[in-house]
């Protein structure tokens, strides 16, 4: 249990997972500021340290650590080894790699590759003459880079800066459970820091497969500052980047040729989805789908352009490849042994308060190998600073995390997946509806949205919530606060809907398409 004392008119809190005492977050920011600028947040013991709280990574999970321990009072510093993006090999700089090489100009990318088949359906509308034009690579890199970095710009002179978070360009490996020797990016200055807590939140890197000619490949990370739009291009992977950035590259007019090693793409995510998907691909883009295909050999030819060797000796010609086969966690030159801190593979196990088998080393985001989503890593550097100095006893919760497939259609998804629920529930009532949407039937576009839900039989809880349709993510944001709520079918049938709109399909299912009993799949019941 916490115990709260009253000090000066200040409630102190004692954390009992960590043993310490911060100011409870209910005081007022200037509070906060006087209180941090007296250091009546520190104990005696702490002030053997340079800080109370030291973040080795500035993405996600790091900014928003910092940022929210800072409030609580704490000494905090941040090491990032940039401060502006596109700098080889890293590319990525503050704001980590959603800020810089993944969410955020990938989105401004989805944006740009859809325009052609908004325009394409505009004649069934009544307008004439419409075309898409000749897209520009070089204009649209020009304008995401400028706001790349007003973003760098914002983490480090806004939101760090102004929360009284030590910034330092640099980067810094563990020399003991309370120290890191700091090495400056710019000036090459090497010192060494000690804090009472440390957080490692470094994120994640690309991985490529080894075979020979893989360095002509290229990762999610240099796509973004490629001088010229590749004409040909051959995407390597299945999971969603992958996905991704075949829609993206396809809708911006470039030949795809995606090949997956597996039967179907999307691992994990619902069945029904990835059939879904790939049906719609098949029927309305101009992506060439190879499944059960994968690389053996990347050669470079003399005029600069690439052949891709598959396991079968077939050859695709193309301009660039493109691996999206996996991640792994950044964790080299951590020197994470001098402090003892244990690893599997590349990844830092973690327990559900994200510490470390160190008591004073914890990590956050991508690097835990937990889930890799930008709002997974701030939830979690949100409720460690909360435990560490807000006097809150927030473990993480992993549980009906929303997120989305940025492909065309783009699929939204939270909570278990048919597959899981039949396997975890037993009893599970499964709702779906395959429709052209009104946007798309109208012009007589083949089209298609798929809704699903998924009721655990006993409690008649939603479980599940798979959508593919046009702005899907947007959609299934509201219902996964619902879904995380513990909402009933019946709270979404009693819910009226939105009319005309694609989103009401999820309060008018009334009949279940099909039961689980015991775990096995039954059309009807008796």
């Amino acid at each position: 249990m916490m115990r709260s004392t009253r000090l000066l008119g200040i409630f102190l809190t004692t954390n009992p997972i960590t043993n310490t005492v911060a100011f409870s977050p209910r005081l007022s920011a200037p509070t906060r500021t006087r209180l941090r600028s007296s250091r009546l947040f520190a104990s005696e013991a702490d002030s053997k340290y340079d800080y109370d709280f030291l973040v080795i990574g500035g993405g996600s999970g790091g900014v928003r650590a910092s940022r929210i321990a800072s409030s609580y009072g704490a000494k905090v510093a941040l090491l990032e080894s940039r401060l502006t993006h596109g700098m080889k090999p890293e590319y990525s700089a503050i704001g980590g790699t959603c800020v810089n090489v993944g969410c955020v100009p990938k989105k401004l990318m989805v944006f740009a590759s859809r325009y052609p088949g908004e325009i394409a359906e505009m004649s069934g509308y009544g307008w004439k003459g419409a075309t898409a034009g000749e897209f520009d690579w070089k204009v649209f890199l020009e304008n995401k880079n400028k706001e790349i970095t007003r973003l760098n710009n914002v983490y480090n002179n806004f939101i760090l800066k102004n929360a009284g978070v030590q910034v330092t360009e640099a980067t810094g490996k563990l020399s003991g459970p309370n120290s890191v020797t700091i090495h400056e990016t710019s000036t090459g200055k090497t010192s060494e820091l000690t804090a009472k807590h440390i957080l490692i939140a470094v994120g994640g890197w690309p991985f490529k497969p080894n075979i020979p000619g893989i360095e002509h490949a290229i990762t999610s990370n240099e796509i973004f500052y490629l001088e010229e739009q590749p004409k040909r291009m051959v995407v390597v992977g299945g999971g969603f980047i992958a996905l991704e950035f075949a829609s993206i590259m396809d809708g911006l007019g470039t030949d795809v040729t995606l090949m997956y090693r597996g039967d179907l793409f999307l691992r994990g995510f619902d069945g029904d989805m990835r059939t879904h998907l790939r049906e719609e691909m098949e029927r309305n883009s101009n992506i060439d789908l190879k499944f059960n295909a994968y690389p053996v050999e990347i050669k470079k030819q003399d005029d600069g352009s690439l052949i891709v060797v598959d396991q079968d000796g077939n050859e695709i010609e193309c301009d660039a490849v493109l691996c999206a086969t996996g991640r792994k966690g950044k964790i080299e030159g951590l020197n994470l042994e001098s402090a003892g801190v244990k690893t599997e593979g590349s990844f830092i196990p973690v327990d559900e308060y994200s510490r470390t088998n160190v008591p004073s080393i914890y990590a956050v985001g991508d690097v835990t190998n937990r889930i890799a989503l930008t709002p997974v890593a701030l939830m979690e550097g949100h409720r460690l600073a909360d435990t560490l100095f807000g006097g809150k006893d927030r473990p993480v919760d992993h549980e009906y995390v929303a997120s989305t497939v940025f492909t065309t259609p783009e699929i939204g998804t939270v909570g278990y997946t048919e597959e899981e629920a039949a396997a975890k529930f037993g009893d599970i009532d499964v709702y779906k509806n395959r429709f052209r949407a009104m946007k798309h039937s109208f012009p007589q576009s083949e089209t298609y949205s798929l809704f699903k839900l998924i009721v655990e039989s006993k409690t008649q809880r939603v479980v599940g919530c798979h959508v593919a349709t046009d702005g899907a993510g947007e959609m299934v944001q509201g219902v996964a606060i619902a879904i995380k709520m513990g909402a009933t079918k019946e709270d979404f049938d009693n819910t009226i809907g939105i009319h005309p709109t694609s989103a009401e399909e999820l309060v008018t299912m009334r009949t279940a398409s099909y039961f689980y009993r015991n775990g096995v799949k039954v059309e009807k019941l008796e």
